[in-house]
């Protein structure tokens, strides 16, 4: 910078930070502005304020604070300020000289009592307890606490408002710190709550401030005190009902939800009014739906929290059977839109409310947190009458229903598969194509979680009822879904039940595909591909009248809205040619590749869906031609690293802002949290790059030496998506494409096509490879990754054991202490779960599929062991000693488990 400029900045700082506020006042509008380019310059200049003189401008800010008429600018001296006072890269306070943060700490105790707009007050409470968390545990503000207790019982209800905001926010912050206090919060609490004279408004941020406080505590006698708040705390939500005040309930609501997901062992003593009080809610028609969808997650929540009260719920049929008829009644909420019936695609929803999608959805979740022992008997006496009803939407809400709880109850409903199939079976003839369309859906997924019992059981009944469904021309909604549940019902058979059928179906689909919506057409296509799949060589009859209809819509359908119909053609052809093997594909696959290669190279959009089909149907063509396939892996490659190499689209938030991501309700953003963050994910990408990891996993894996060539460009791909905590596909994809690497690699080497590489090379890649797996496992919380994890690693040490150096062997035995012990101690806490009160019989079963998890890391954990002493013979033996402590237990329980 020249002298000149320097001059003409300090000249700025010094009137910015000078006596007349004027200045930081225009500062403070353009860091508000609108304009990007006014925001950006104010904002380098607050930082330059921030670093050249930090005392003044906080104490610049705290007198705007507490003075300036502009409530917008008190609101962004509150934002600002807590922004400066945050335990981050930039934080001030310890910057400022001791008379900077006095004065600070007595302006925001006074702003507390003086500000009467209430979102600033708020803000003001977020700026206090920011400070606070950093400073009240050291002793750094002795004055807080007993200033914010002489708040709560003063008479003035907006700051009692604001002593138990911070309260809440200093328990999720440093909760320790407010422990010693329990007596007197607790005291506080009860008679905020229970006074008449509290507001609404107060009493909910106390509810507020209980459950934070709650929810800090770590020892249940501490949590057992607060057991008679209980029911004033159920009473404000009441309160806030009865007077009409919906808003603030739906605010106690969330909260009280929150609770029941944390603490559900808090409520258990008085479960039976808290449920109670939350169905009455769920039930009253009067409310807002809002408030009723509320009070049936909390109730939901409670049946989901598993790990910490185990069967609770399951307790209580009578509260199951209430919810389950208000789940079914909000099912009825939908219309009979006729965009429906013209819709363009399967996705249309037309005429379904959110009662209805809420209905669908905890119904799912219900049938899947109590599993059907209990949930089975209750659908039974209510699906009968639904489906004996003269109204439509009564028919179309049990189908449904089934449809949601076959998961959850997949177990008991093979049970009663005669009563199950024959009560929907019967609703394909229904006059109403809606209840047809449910009927049709409802097979598709039963066939799905109750296969392969109903396929085997049932197919004489289910595949004519499908392709009469077929017939269907007037309404094509119909047609397609029928052949979408030919589609889930082939997936899970075996070609010896499909095959006689296979005459009558391909014809129906084959007309399908010529004539038909586009909906239907796709539909047809999906079906074919998945009927060719499990009928493998018995689908070559059909191939010479299948395949020139396949081609023409690859090769036709260009038209952007025909882009799905493009991507569908290239799945059902890939997945034909593998069924009917190379000899019989040959020529048409070269007419394929041809295609997909001159697609390859045109421009496609972000959003076209053919980038990911077309990644499968290479792999697939791949696996069907073998080595003639490697002619094209130059042009399939690069591409496919690209979706592989895709940089997630992630936004981060924190958990408590306002702004939640791009509004949840966007399909296409999955969002998870993270400690304190909230990070949104954009999905399609993840998907994308998924899909091109397994890809590059499938191409390894069938041409072997073949793959040699890419070995250098794919293993700094994936080697560091073994740690890619955002998506499990991923991380699978990358721990199964290890050994398979690996073995590429040994195969050129030995087969003389190495270009001139050598046993140095393997060495190389060893070495990059399998420190990464173990480091990966010391990191990984997913069971079923995990026993993954080491499989691959017990493969990788099999090809290239013997380069192993001592160090390497020490750090795979001490990572396999550290999966022995984490494995044993989530085997204890189960056992500790067993010990609950509410422990019953169902939860006994989910522990035992958990365990089974376990026992598959021990057989690879000994699988490893079997490797590395072939491998190292006796100077494994000091090693093998060593472990021998931790493997004792393991045997001993190994043992248990047989005896009888």
């Amino acid at each position: 910078m020249d002298p000149q400029s320097t001059q003409l900045q300090q000249a700025q700082l010094a009137a910015i930070l000078g006596p007349d506020l004027a200045p930081f006042e225009t500062l403070l509008s353009h860091l508000m502005s609108s304009s990007n380019e006014q925001r950006s310059q104010a904002e380098l200049v607050f930082n330059l304020c921030k670093q050249t003189d930090p005392d003044s401008l906080s104490l610049k800010l705290a007198h705007l604070l507490q003075f300036s008429p502009q409530p917008e600018t008190r609101a962004m001296s509150a934002v600002l300020l807590r922004k400066q006072l945050t335990r981050d890269d930039s934080y001030l306070w310890p910057r400022l000289n001791p008379s900077s943060q006095s004065s600070l700490k007595s302006i925001l105790l006074s702003c507390i009592q003086r500000e009467d707009s209430k979102s600033i007050s708020k803000k003001l409470c977020d700026t206090v307890s920011e400070l606070a968390s950093g400073i009240l545990p050291d002793n750094g503000w002795p004055e807080l606490l007993p200033f914010m207790f002489q708040c709560v019982s003063s008479d003035t209800p907006k700051l009692q408002e604001s002593a138990f905001l911070i309260f809440a926010q200093l328990s999720h912050y440093i909760g320790d710190t407010l422990v010693p206090h329990i007596k007197h919060l607790h005291g506080v609490f009860l008679q905020c709550l229970t006074s008449t004279s509290s507001s609404t408004d107060v009493k909910i941020a106390a509810l507020n401030a209980v459950i934070s406080f709650i929810q800090c505590l770590s020892n249940s006698a501490d949590r057992d005190r607060f057991q008679d708040l209980l029911p004033p705390m159920m009473r404000t939500l009441m309160e806030a009902l009865n007077n009409g005040q919906e808003a603030t309930a739906q605010e106690a609501l969330e909260l009280l939800i929150e609770l029941a997901g944390t603490e559900p062992r808090f409520l258990r003593r008085q479960l039976v009014d808290v449920v109670g009080s939350m169905l009455q809610i769920a039930e009253a028609e009067s409310l807002d739906e809002g408030t009723r969808h509320l009070a049936i997650e909390f109730v939901i929540t409670l049946a989901e929290a598993r790990e910490r009260a185990p069967g609770m719920m399951r307790k209580m049929p009578q509260f199951i059977s209430r919810l389950f008829a208000i789940l079914m009644k909000l099912l009825l909420d939908i219309e009979d839109d006729p965009a429906w019936h013209a819709a363009e695609n399967e996705d249309e929803d037309a005429g379904e409310t959110s009662n209805y999608s809420v209905g669908q959805e905890c119904l799912d979740r219900l049938a899947i947190s109590l599993g059907g022992n209990t949930i089975v008997p209750v659908a039974s006496e209510l699906f009968p009458a639904y489906l004996a009803s003269s109204e439509w939407q009564n028919r179309h809400a049990a189908l449904i229903a089934m449809a949601q709880i076959a998961e959850g109850c997949s177990k008991v409903m093979v049970k009663t598969l005669e009563q199950v199939v024959a009560m929907v079976l019967n609703s394909f003839q229904d006059p109403h194509p809606r209840v047809r369309w449910a009927a049709i859906n409802a097979i598709g997924q039963l066939s799905t979680d109750l296969g392969p019992d109903l396929q085997v059981q049932y197919h004489q009944q289910v595949l004519p009822a499908l392709a009469t469904a077929m017939d269907d021309f007037q309404n094509p909604r119909v047609q397609a879904h029928a052949a979408s549940a030919v589609l889930n019902f082939s997936e899970n058979c075996t070609p010896d039940i499909l095959t006689p059928y296979l005459d009558g179906i391909v014809g129906k689909l084959l007309l399908l595909l010529q004539n038909g919506k586009q909906m239907v057409q796709e539909g047809a296509l999906t079906a074919l591909a998945s009927v060719a799949d499990s009928s493998q060589e018995y689908f070559q009859k059909y191939y010479d009248a299948v395949m020139p209809y396949l081609k023409a819509i690859l090769v036709n359908a260009t038209d952007k809205t025909k882009r799905m119909l493009r991507a569908k053609s290239m799945e059902c052809i890939s997945l034909v040619g593998m069924a009917v093997g190379k000899d019989k594909f040959r020529d048409d696959a070269k007419q394929v590749m041809e295609v997909l290669m001159s697609l390859q190279g045109s421009q496609m959009e972000a959003d076209d869906p053919t980038t990911s089909y077309m990644l499968q149907a290479w792999a697939r063509l791949c696996k069907c031609l073998g080595q003639d396939f490697l002619p094209y892996m130059s042009v399939v490659m690069p591409p496919l690293l690209q979706s592989a190499q895709l940089k997630p689209d992630v936004t981060i938030t924190s958990a408590d802002s306002d702004n939640d991501i791009e509004d949840s309700d966007d399909d296409s953003m999955e969002t998870i949290t993270l400690g304190d963050k909230r990070i949104g994910i954009k999905t399609s990408v993840l998907e994308e790059k998924a899909t091109a990891c397994n890809m590059l996993c499938c191409y390894a894996d069938e041409l072997k030496e073949g793959f040699f060539p890419w070995i250098d460009q794919v293993a700094p791909t994936l080697v560091p998506l073994l740690k890619f905590y955002f998506h499990e596909e991923v991380r699978k994809a990358a721990v199964s494409a290890m050994p398979e690497l690996m073995r590429s690699a040994k195969l050129a080497v030995e087969k003389g096509l190495a270009q001139g590489r050598n046993e140095t090379y393997i060495k190389q890649l060893s070495d990059y490879i399998v420190p990464a797996l173990v480091e990966a496992l010391h990191k990984e919380h997913d069971t079923e990754i995990c026993s993954s994890m080491l499989e691959a690693l017990n493969e990788c040490l099999q090809i290239s054991g013997p380069l192993l150096d001592e160090s390497q062997v020490r750090s795979i035995v001490d990572e396999i202490k550290q999966v022995i012990t984490a494995s044993s101690s989530r085997k204890r806490e189960r056992a500790e779960r067993a010990k609950a009160e509410d422990f019953d019989a169902e939860e006994g079963e989910l522990i035992k599929e958990e365990n089974e998890q376990e026992e598959e890391v021990f057989d690879q954990v000994g699988e490893i062991l079997g490797t590395l002493i072939k491998t190292f013979k006796a100077s494994f033996l000091p090693f093998f000693q060593e472990l021998s402590t931790y493997l004792t237990p393991m045997w001993e329980y190994e043992y248990q488990q047989q005896l009888p």
